[in-house]
Order: C-alpha cells, then sequence, then structure tokens
C-alpha cells in the first residue's frame, strides 16, 4: 500500500485510480479508504481519483499535534504538492467536507472545484447533541456501541431491513480497528463539533457544489443549506426520498454520481 511522507510530518496511506482530472477524495469521521464503497472505482472511470486516509486512521500516521479540520486541510495540500499535482477537485464528505472547506480558503490556488457533500459550517445544538452522542463509544472504547450509533447515518428504510448487518460487514475494515484509531476518532469528533467556517465562507473562490440528503440527521439540510448560501454562487442540491441518508454514497450512489460528475465537468481543471 503506497505511503507518502508528507511536509506536515506524516506518512499517508493513498491510493490513485483512473485517468482524466485529479479529484482528491477527503473522508469523513472514523473512515478510511474501503467507506467510499462503489464511489472510488466508479469515479474513477472518468477522473484520475487521489483517495487517502486521514492522519491515524487506516494506513496513515498519526504524528504529532492538534487534528482540527485546518490542520487536516493542511495534509490534503502536502499530499498534493507530494504527488506534483498543482490543481485537482476536491471533495469531501461530512468532516472531509468540512476539510475541503479549509482546503479551499487556505489554497485558492489548488482547487480548481469543491464538493461539499453532507456539510455544515456551524454547529447548531441539535447537530452538536447528535455528535456528542456518535464520540461517546469511541470515547469510552466501545466499538459494538460506535458501530450500532452509526445507523444514524443511515436511512430508516436501510436499517430497516432484515439483512442489514450482511450489509455491513464489508464495511467493517474501514473503521477504527484498535484503541489507537479509536482515540483519532475521538479527535475527529471534536474537530466537528468545533468547526466554525461560516464566517470565513465568503473566501472560497472554487466552484462549489453542496450536497446533502433530505434524511440527513448529522449534517441537516437546513445546516448544508446555510454553507451553499455563503459561498459566492454555490449550487445547492436536495437529495430527497428514501435512502437519502447521510450515506448518499452508500445508499444513492447512482444519484450523488450523477450530480458529482454533472457539476464536474462543467469546470474541468486548468492548470
Amino acid at each position: 500500500m503506497p505511503l507518502q511522507s508528507v511536509r506536515t510530518g506524516v506518512s499517508l496511506h493513498y491510493e490513485v485510480s483512473g485517468e482524466g482530472d485529479p479529484l482528491l477524495l477527503v473522508m469523513g469521521t472514523s473512515g478510511s479508504i474501503p467507506l467510499w464503497g462503489e464511489l472510488v472505482p466508479r469515479l474513477a472511470e472518468r477522473y484520475r481519483v487521489i483517495a487517502f486516509d486521514n492522519r491515524g486512521l487506516g494506513g496513515s500516521e498519526r504524528g504529532d499535534g492538534p487534528i482540527t479540520a485546518a490542520t487536516m486541510a493542511e495534509d490534503a495540500a502536502a499530499l498534493l504538492e507530494a504527488l506534483e499535482i498543482p490543481k485537482a477537485h476536491a471533495m469531501g464528505w461530512s468532516l472531509g467536507s468540512a476539510v475541503v472547506q479549509e482546503l479551499a480558503i487556505a489554497h485558492p490556488q489548488r482547487v480548481a472545484s469543491a464538493v461539499l457533500y453532507a456539510t455544515w459550517g456551524r454547529c447548531d445544538g441539535f447537530q452538536r447533541a447528535i455528535f456528542t452522542a456518535l464520540r461517546l463509544p469511541y470515547a469510552v472504547g466501545d466499538m459494538e456501541a460506535a458501530l450500532a450509533v452509526a445507523g444514524l447515518a443511515f436511512s430508516p428504510e436501510l436499517m430497516d431491513r432484515p439483512d442489514v448487518q450482511q450489509l455491513f460487514e464489508p464495511m467493517l475494515p474501514a473503521f477504527p480497528q484498535n484503541e489507537e484509531q479509536m482515540a483519532v476518532t475521538v479527535e475527529q469528533w471534536d474537530a466537528d463539533l468545533a468547526l466554525d467556517t461560516l464566517d470565513r465562507l465568503g473566501g472560497i473562490e472554487a466552484p462549489t457544489l453542496v450536497v446533502v440528503g433530505e434524511q440527513d440527521l448529522l449534517t441537516p439540510p437546513r445546516q448544508a443549506k446555510a454553507v451553499a448560501d455563503a459561498i459566492p454562487k454555490a449550487r445547492f442540491e436536495l437529495v430527497t426520498g428514501p435512502g437519502s441518508s447521510h450515506g448518499l454514497h452508500i445508499e444513492r450512489p447512482d444519484d450523488l454520481l450523477r450530480l458529482v460528475t454533472g457539476f464536474l465537468d462543467q469546470h474541468p481543471v486548468l492548470a
């Protein structure tokens, strides 16, 4: 598995697949590359997809220093530098979307376009309650409870299926595998809770697509809409109906891919 040393002092595990305009994928809280599911191979049919594990998860080193959306954005920028990719599309899911916000603000020259999938700019009271509930099992080291409450990221339709356990089985390796990774996930939840970009989003210059599901409990549509409203000329897309959860790429991959590829194709990477 390729590891890349970067200027922020860590080695990051990454995978590159496909050809075409470069597209950086930034994972959400607690996840590593396999949690993208079929999204990576399907996007790789059209783009050069760079997927990586955030520091301390998957195959990436933890390194030193705090974990915040801003420090993770520096890791992402450093990876693009190390791979000699001057400019790329950047797509982030959940915490990954917060990282892409910070990346687009701090390194505008590196971001050809931004896709913020399941995003927010500042926690409201409801979101703070959800994140705190999701954080607790990791803080006390209870992986069974962590996986149980992860069901909040999915739709009532999916969670009510009799084969839901079998559906989640292949995703288990994408979650934290030891105490160190559980501790990093607590730091990631703290980064989610601390996120406060709303007053700076007007500085994003890249063309931006904001996508959220109607049933998303973790980053509710009103929060994603506030982000879209704060970014000049951002496009807002609400996916509705069954399966329109926080995990759209798992439950509604066709709809998410249609929106994302349609948007990216309108904004080719011009070095």
